[in-house]
């Protein structure tokens, strides 16, 4: 069970002299700050204006940083922050004045009446001007004074008693959305080599409604359980250690509970509306290796991309629909002895290869979260010069005996220049008992259900292999 997210509020410690941000990748965050206290013996009032505006208000943690009890009596939050829609709203249906600037004449003051403000609908506003009605604002609005009661940014104000006077600093820790981030991986090949190099990037978004200056950033990978609104009713070294000696402004990485913690090295100002990128992984000499997967079927793709595998009655025509398109694998070690061996959060990967002295786009696709020495796993599309043909050359039933006997002959065309290894894997039912009683090439079961031929094929050549299958129920 993961901890209650509100643990994770109180894990910076002391008083915080700049923001501290940790940031998951499912569009939320935990926001860290400190609030000077100056408290009277009696009630007295705090104001926070460094809120954001989609801060979960009962996520809050406020607490002071040198053990003293504080008494809070009371708690708001307001993020009714003064905006020109938000404005023209509270005036649906008055007349306010508009400034009007028009190239070479002096500016010059009209009233208009709001009849919609569009606020909240993200529709144009529409008023009345001499009895008239347009879409649009005529100029400038000016608006009339609103009072004491106005505020122009979120803002979380409490009612705290104090038993006598008081004077340091308050850590504050909430949950607030419209923070997230992701990771994604460029892999570059040589252009006739094996080995690729990594570069991993991190990318921080932030739609909250506070920029956040200087903050100490740290970004939680991994499947944390949170709510949303809708359902409502271990490696500590460092992630750019990849060479014999770590790095001084290298992202961190380690364990933390059932997910990895990474920080990075130096504060970070990300104002909102911004997307920002950190390096946080990079490696040369990684080996990789290329797999030419033929599945005429397609149901072992699943893993790399593609369908899931399904169930056939005997009696339909398994190997009618079959596909010809061979699949560019990718496998590489997560591994220290392949110069990875850490733990990488899920996100996009590029693959590119040289081409001279440029380079060539070759593929994508994504990873989930991967662990150190676990292999990743990434088909990046399909071969060109190679072509698969499956074709079911026997298919006999005997139901009085409940058996069934199938026949397949599989013919793999090379047309590089090079050999290949192929690798053919053919999909059986799941239903029954098999046993392969013939074969012109040998086999590894791979589940069960799944059988692979490894086919070295010259270059400019075809090579063909059969079997047969008997399945009893």
């Amino acid at each position: 069970m993961p901890k209650p997210l509100a643990l994770l509020l109180l894990a910076a410690s002391t008083a915080l002299a700049s923001p501290g941000l940790t940031i998951y990748n499912a569009d939320f965050a935990v926001v860290r700050d400190s609030v000077p206290l100056d408290l009277k013996a009696g009630d007295n009032e705090v104001i926070y204006e460094g809120a954001t505006i989609l801060l979960e208000p009962d996520s809050v943690v406020f607490r002071s940083t040198t053990g003293a009890p504080l008494r809070i009596l009371e708690q708001n939050y307001r993020n009714d922050a003064l905006t020109q829609p938000y404005l023209l709203s509270l005036f649906e249906g008055q007349n306010i004045d508009f400034t009007v600037r028009e190239p070479q004449k002096p500016d010059r003051t009209i009233s208009a009446k709001i009849i919609r403000s569009g606020y909240g609908t993200n529709t144009e506003p529409v008023v009345e001007v001499d009895g008239k009605i347009q879409f649009g604002l005529p100029g400038q609005p000016i608006f009339p004074s609103l009072g004491d009661g106005t505020i122009l940014k979120p803002r979380l104000a409490w009612k705290i008693a104090a038993t006598e006077p008081f004077k340091g600093t308050a850590e504050l820790g909430y949950i607030t959305g419209g923070l997230s981030w992701l990771a994604s991986y460029n892999l570059v090949s040589p252009e006739k080599s094996g080995t690729i190099d990594l570069s991993g990037w991190i990318t921080m978004q932030n739609n909250s409604g506070r920029d956040f200056t200087g903050a100490r950033t740290k970004l939680m990978a991994g499947d944390v359980s949170k709510f949303t609104p809708a359902m409502d009713s271990a490696m500590p070294r460092r992630m750019m250690a990849m060479a014999a000696a770590p790095e001084a402004d290298a992202v961190t990485e380690k364990a933390f509970d059932e997910f990895h913690l990474y920080t990075l090295p130096r504060p970070v100002t990300l104002r909102d509306r911004e997307t920002k990128q950190v390096e946080f992984a990079r490696a040369s000499g990684v080996q990789s290796e290329v797999l030419y997967i033929y599945d005429a079927l397609g149901d072992s793709l699943g893993r790399y991309g593609g369908a899931d595998a399904r169930f056939r009655a005997a009696a339909e025509e398994m190997g009618s629909d079959s596909q010809n398109k061979i699949a560019v694998v990718r496998e590489i070690k997560n591994s220290k002895e392949n110069n990875l061996g850490i733990p990488l959060p899920k996100g996009r990967v590029r693959f590119y290869r040289a081409d001279g002295d440029q380079l060539e786009f070759t593929g994508e696709n994504f990873i989930g979260h991967t662990p150190a020495d676990e292999t990743i796993k990434l088909r990046t599309g399909d071969a060109f010069d190679l072509v698969g043909e499956r074709k079911r050359t026997l298919f006999r039933v005997d139901n009085a005996n409940r058996r069934t006997t199938e026949e397949f002959q599989i013919t793999l065309r090379n047309r590089k220049k090079e050999p290949v290894t192929i690798l053919v894997r053919e999909q059986l039912y799941r239903s029954a008992n098999w046993q392969v009683s013939k074969n012109s090439a040998p086999f590894e079961k791979l589940s069960a259900s799944e059988i692979e031929f490894r086919i070295p094929v010259p270059a400019g050549a075809e090579e063909k292999i059969s079997y047969t299958v008997d399945y009893s129920w």
